[in-house]
């Protein structure tokens, strides 16, 4: 059995998303109706950090003939034009992944300035017009927010990866937290219809489960966190456990003020 959140277990995912007969959509794919069979999959990626693993996904899903979105995150870790520019080049769909109002510390006015010269920046590199709000645990704000004071539509968005969703059709899954399980999840939650089936999903192995079920249509975030060989997974699996554990102590803060 191959390790979970390695690249060998990634091909695997690819393997049977590219045999299962769902149709596989970019965010933009979606957005502008293009899904024409009842089953379908919209397949997302989120560079926080790591580029390069990022890179190394989209190859994957080219060698498997998948298309899927990738959300540039504006850090001078993570934008790197030329490895965007590769990754476009494959048929990927680029997106822009804003932390605006985080970077202004929840200023909407100094929040929408930098959203504009960042969207701005991505796009000499390739055509954005779709958006996707980077959740930070750490911080107070909510960066899709922004969007209760502005239009996104006036800068020729056509939607956001969370808010022009239809989730009450679509069962959503993200890796967050290197878990496709929500027990670590302070902002990449979901309300649907759908928790029973969540509380059941932990591994990749359940989401090809999932797959082989074709029940549903699915919804799946995944961050380049995967990688290489034992020892750099072992590494990331420790570094990402003391994550979790700072983000369930979150949770419980949070769920315990909210009831005071």
């Amino acid at each position: 059995m191959k390790l979970d959140f390695t690249f060998a277990k990634f091909q695997e995912l690819c393997d049977e998303l590219s045999n299962s007969g769902y149709e596989i959509l970019t965010v933009r794919d979606y957005l502008q109706g293009k899904n024409k069979q009842k089953g379908f999959i919209i397949l997302r990626h989120d560079i926080d950090v790591k580029p390069e693993r990022g890179l190394k996904m989209a190859e994957i899903e080219n060698e498997h003939g998948i298309r899927s979105t990738y959300y540039i995150r504006m850090t001078k870790e993570v934008f790197k034009p030329i490895i965007i520019r590769k990754i476009a080049e494959m048929g990927h769909e680029i997106g822009y992944h804003y932390e605006t109002l985080d970077k202004a510390k929840g200023d909407k006015n100094k929040a929408i300035e930098i959203f504009e010269q960042e969207l701005t920046k991505i796009r000499e590199i390739c055509d954005v017009d779709t958006i996707c709000a980077h959740g930070n645990s750490l911080t107070p704000w909510d960066n899709r927010s922004l969007w209760d004071y502005y239009n996104f539509k006036d800068y020729g968005i056509i939607g956001d990866a969370y808010l022009s969703i239809n989730f009450e059709r679509i069962l959503y899954l993200s890796d967050t937290g290197r878990t496709w399980g929500n027990r670590y999840k302070v902002k990449d939650i979901i309300s649907n219809s759908y928790i029973d089936i969540l509380s059941k999903i932990r591994t990749t192995d359940d989401i090809i489960g999932l797959l082989k079920q074709k029940k549903y249509n699915l919804y799946l975030l995944s961050h380049p966190w995967w990688s290489d060989g034992y020892t750099t997974c072992l590494k990331e699996f420790f570094l990402q456990n003391v994550k979790n554990v700072g983000k369930r102590g979150i949770i419980i803060y949070r769920h315990l003020r909210d009831k005071l």
